[in-house]
Parts: structure tokens; C-alpha cells; sequence
């Protein structure tokens, strides 16, 4: 009796075990670390707290844009900035320009603690990298921001308070901002680097948290206060956090492929200490992992749901991918669907 007690422990012990490391059912081999607000287990298991990740340089943000060889005038790639200049724009900003005009634009997947770029490839002739040669600073523009990073092919590429800069091929003349919000990712820059305030920094008109300073300082993964759906997560731009109910959990698979991504950008890996006010529990079975997609994406999820924005959404507070197509909600810190009819 004491034998057969003893085997059944053993049994529940290895499927414990199991359980920790295929977390949210995934195969070993398909699956990242825990990473949202984790706490290493008892036993050596290693769930991997922090890691964050950018995901492939190679490619990103660049989608299925088949304009790149749109280039015209400034746009085209190896083009020199030359003297900066800002324009004042009505609806987003003050915006840094080159010499001729073209906006400039910055990338969320790039850093600039150290500056980093992770846009090659197919991404950097969509985004063509604006060279640090012969760049000087804009009229009144600190000067002491302009700086510059090398890329992996090694060259240099111009960096604005340590945020490595990019033209859009797809702006053909002087004005144009076409590349504004796209993939979530993609901003004009500001004369400092940071965002243009019409960007996802922008406060709106309420002067408040969504301020362009206050969403600045937002971690990786974090809440705000819905009026109709209570509390919401967002992402680092402080935009609405939705999850995907065709989707599932157990074992963890997203159905959002191909053009679907194009509308739903995954949520890319969060650091462990990037978070706040995000339910950290783990019960051994679920926790907040990262899923290793087929198309080489890394996906944060919470609660073994993958995690993603809207590219519908404009500023931080948008809702505009609630309910679309019965399909898409907002996502609470527990990881349950908000505001889905019953």
C-alpha cells in the first residue's frame, strides 16, 4: 500500500513538473520564458524572469509593404540629411525633418539606452536609415542630441537623442507622413527623439496621464481605467491591449497569421520589472510566457493568451479593435476578455 502511495506521489510530482516546463501546453522547444512579473519556482526550474526581447530585426515593421521602390528625391536610401529642420504640424506636432523636408521617423523595436537598430533587410529598404554624415542640427535643436549607431553592415545611422532615424520610402515629397502609427511601431519623430506628439505619446486634449510626458514614462506592459471597460492593459505607448478568441490558451496558439497581422501587431516580449498592475500569479500551469510564433515573431501573452494592438487604434485610449468581428477584446490584467457579451 505504502509502495502504490508512493509511485502515484512520484507520478504527480513528474506531472508537476511537466507541467511547469511546457507552460501554457506548449512543446519545450516552442515556447520563451515566463517573463511578466515572475518568480523563479522552487525546485531549479528556471521560468526565465526578465530576458526581454525585440524580436527579428530582419523584416520588422515592414510587412507586406510593396512600395518600397517608391523612392523619390530625399527618401531614397544613402541620401544625406544634411541641416535639420522641425515643422510645426497641425495634427502632430512639432515634427524633425531633413533638409528637403522628409520626416523622420523612429521604430519601438529599436532602443536608445544604447541606441540599437533592429530594422534590416527587407525592413531597412522600407525604412531607409538615415545616414550620421554631413546631419547637423535643426535651428534652435540641441545639437548634443544628435549622435549616431552602427549598423550591422557598418555603416552609421544617424540617432536624435539616441533613437536611431529612418525616412518612409512610401513619402514621395517634402510633408508627407505617411509612415505615422504604422504596424504600431513606426512614429515621426520629435525634435528630441522622442515621439511626435500626435503619435502614440500623444496626451489627447486631456492634459492628464495620457500626457506625452506621462505615457514616456509607462512600462512595458501596464493598465488604465476604461469608462465603459473598466481596467484595460496597455503597452508601453499606452495602447489598448486586445487578445484574439479564436485563439487558445491551453495548448497556446495564435490563429492571427499572415494579413491578419498586418491589422493586429503582436505584442512583442516583455522584462519581468517592465510591468505594473499586471496579475502575476502562477500556478504552475499558466503563467505569463512568450510564445515563439511559426513566422519567427516572439508574442508576450498573459494567462497563455497572446497579446496584441490594433493598428486601428491612433492614441492611447482608442478602442477601436472592441468587438470586432465577435472576435477581438480588450484584455484585462487577469487576461480575461473585457467587455464580451455573455
Amino acid at each position: 500500500m505504502k509502495t502504490s502511495w508512493r509511485n502515484a506521489s512520484l507520478v504527480a510530482t513528474a506531472a508537476c513538473m511537466l507541467a511547469l516546463t511546457t507552460a501554457c501546453g506548449q512543446d519545450s522547444g516552442s515556447t520563451s520564458s515566463q517573463n511578466v512579473g515572475a518568480t523563479q519556482p522552487a525546485g531549479g526550474i528556471d521560468l526565465g524572469a526578465g530576458g526581454s526581447a525585440t524580436g527579428s530585426g530582419s523584416g520588422s515593421g515592414s510587412g507586406t509593404d510593396t512600395g518600397a521602390q517608391e523612392q523619390e528625391g530625399a527618401s531614397a536610401q544613402g541620401a544625406a540629411a544634411g541641416q535639420l529642420a522641425v515643422w510645426n504640424s497641425k495634427k502632430n506636432g512639432k515634427v524633425l525633418t531633413d533638409s528637403a523636408g522628409f520626416t523622420l521617423y523612429r521604430f519601438d523595436k529599436d532602443t536608445a539606452e544604447p541606441p540599437k537598430t533592429t530594422c534590416e533587410g527587407d525592413c531597412a529598404t522600407t525604412w531607409p536609415p538615415v545616414p550620421a554624415s554631413g546631419a547637423t542640427a535643426a535651428e534652435g535643436v540641441d545639437k548634443s542630441l544628435l549622435g549616431e549607431v552602427t549598423r550591422p553592415d557598418g555603416t552609421k545611422q544617424l540617432t536624435i537623442g539616441g533613437w536611431p532615424m529612418y525616412r518612409y520610402a512610401k513619402d514621395a515629397k517634402a510633408g508627407d507622413i505617411k509612415g505615422e502609427g504604422l504596424k504600431g511601431s513606426w512614429y515621426a519623430s520629435a525634435p528630441d527623439g522622442k515621439k511626435a506628439s500626435g503619435g502614440a505619446s500623444d496626451a489627447g486634449d486631456d492634459g492628464g496621464e495620457g500626457s506625452a510626458e506621462a505615457i514616456g514614462d509607462l512600462p512595458g506592459l501596464s493598465t488604465r481605467e476604461d469608462p465603459e471597460l473598466g481596467t484595460v492593459v496597455v503597452d508601453k505607448n499606452g495602447m489598448t491591449v486586445y487578445r484574439f478568441e479564436k485563439d487558445t490558451p491551453w495548448p497556446m496558439k495564435s490563429a492571427c497569421v499572415g494579413a491578419c497581422l498586418e491589422k493586429w501587431p503582436v505584442v512583442a516580449p516583455v522584462d519581468a520589472a517592465d510591468t505594473k498592475g499586471i496579475d502575476n500569479k502562477n500556478d504552475g500551469r499558466k503563467g505569463y510566457v512568450v510564445l515563439n510564433r511559426p513566422d519567427g515573431q516572439k508574442q508576450q501573452s498573459i494567462d497563455c493568451w497572446p497579446l496584441y494592438t490594433f493598428a486601428g487604434d491612433k492614441k492611447p485610449g482608442d478602442t477601436n479593435g472592441q468587438g470586432v468581428g465577435g472576435t477581438w477584446y480588450a484584455i484585462s490584467p487577469e487576461g480575461k476578455p473585457l467587455g464580451k457579451p455573455k
